[in-house]
């Protein structure tokens, strides 16, 4: 087998494979493929792209989210005022929503996949996050984190509908981020590693001669087969690489347990805290949070019930009060990590300018389980902020559009992601 000769501190190219017996197998993010892409320098160039998805599944009382206003010059509205300061960093959108998508609280699985929601026989397709995580995703140690701030749903889905399950502890994340495992379990993961890919180069060779055996239909049939076999074990590939490599040190410690189960907000801000160490060490590029709706009274100065009880307040003020002091201080800690990643340089901008930040949900109005006119703030990501984008609350804009948009940012050749109808209109890249 001929193989290529590296020099010393010769940059290698993103792009590297190593190719022989058949087989071609690309290589994990190595620090000799961009000299300058650690702690001395990030130019521009090399910087990469991110996408974080946040949503719950209560959605926010639009009245106070909402500008009466559209364009660059409307006046900040309740729900926005706490990050006034960003203004120029963030988009609002109102009168969207994924065509084809009700069912109220069922549509939770459809937030990032905008699959059209046909009740008992839904099937779901992959998930924005997903899409990007499947040509993106092998440069990090983590292709992707998948969360939620407490509950067991998530809103990331794989090609063939299965929900991936989330990370639901704080603890437990940070310690998977920055916590290197003894030496023993080091060594007992590359074992399974090992052991992998030998099952994968079996199955391989069988396919590969049963496809001698068959015809042109059950040929392609297994072709696709074969290929996702080859992803499997490319996967499997770095993550050696990565099982030989320490995790990177943060300052910070790991954020101290939120012992009120109730407190959906505190659980939220201890998540948030750890996003942002994941994104300032590179250790993923590809993040969604949920929030499932709780019953339980959110332990919030002024809030005497439940917080889903509160999301059904059939227009009864004082729930409606209520209600918005939960949702202030969710607009807050999502406004800190927005904030935080605005004031974290990288090369010549933020990590913000690189960063696509997504606050939405399945519901746009709760009370009603209406998934119409979904709430939506956008944040960063290299796109021209500082206005509201306004389409019709009666006859809504299809908010796959902007998953289009986001998908063309990070450089992928996509015309339209799921029943999208092109790229957003009036949302231009910086």
């Amino acid at each position: 087998m001929k193989t290529k000769t590296f020099l010393p501190n010769q940059a290698l190219s993103r792009r590297t494979v190593l190719r022989g017996a058949g087989v071609t197998m690309a290589l994990p993010w190595l620090d000799s493929m961009v000299p300058a892409f650690g702690a001395e320098s990030k130019k521009a160039s090399t910087s990469p792209r991110r996408f974080v998805g946040i949503s719950n599944s209560l959605g926010f009382h639009a009245p106070f989210l909402f500008p009466a206003e559209s364009g660059r010059d409307y006046e900040m509205t309740r729900y926005l005022q706490p990050i006034e300061d960003l203004r120029d960093q963030f988009t609002v959108i109102s009168g969207v929503s994924h065509p084809g998508v009700g069912g109220g609280h069922k549509a939770e699985p459809c937030i990032l996949s905008a699959a059209p929601y046909s009740g008992s026989n839904f099937r779901n397709t992959i998930s924005l996050d997903q899409r990007m995580v499947r040509d993106l995703g092998g440069e990090t140690r983590f292709p992707s984190l998948v969360l939620n701030s407490a509950g067991t749903t998530s809103t990331s889905y794989t090609a063939n509908g299965s929900m991936i399950p989330p990370i639901n502890s704080p603890q437990q994340l940070f310690a998977q981020l920055f916590i290197d495992e003894s030496p023993a379990a080091r060594k007992a993961q590359k074992q399974r590693i090992r052991e992998g890919r030998s099952i994968m180069d079996l199955v391989a060779a069988e396919a590969k001669a049963m496809q001698r055996r068959v015809g042109p239909s059950d040929r392609d049939k297994l072709d696709a087969y074969f290929t996702s076999v080859r992803d499997l074990e490319k996967r499997l590939v770095m993550n050696q690489g990565w099982a030989e490599r320490l995790k990177p040190k943060v300052d910070e410690k790991a954020p101290d347990p939120v012992t009120d189960n109730s407190h959906t907000v505190a659980k939220q801000s201890a998540m948030h805290d750890v996003i942002y160490l994941a994104i300032q060490t590179d250790s993923t590029r590809f993040i969604t949070m949920h929030t499932d709706g709780g019953g339980e009274r959110v332990p919030l100065q002024g809030v005497d019930q439940g917080y889903h009880q509160l999301s059904h307040h059939g227009r009864d003020e004082d729930k409606i009060t209520q209600l918005g002091i939960i949702e202030d201080a969710q607009m807050v800690s999502w406004g800190n990590l927005v904030r935080r990643l605005h004031e974290t340089p990288e090369g010549d901008g933020t990590l913000l300018d690189r960063t696509m930040m997504l606050l939405t949900s399945n519901l746009g109005n709760a009370s009603s389980h209406d998934t119409k006119n979904m709430p939506v703030v956008f944040a960063g990501g290299g796109f021209q902020h500082g206005q509201h984008l306004a389409f019709d609350r009666r006859n809504n804009y299809p908010l796959p559009n902007l998953f289009t948009s986001m998908l063309q940012r990070m450089g992928l050749e996509v015309d339209a992601f799921a029943s999208a109808t092109g790229t957003m209109r009036g949302l231009e890249f910086a």
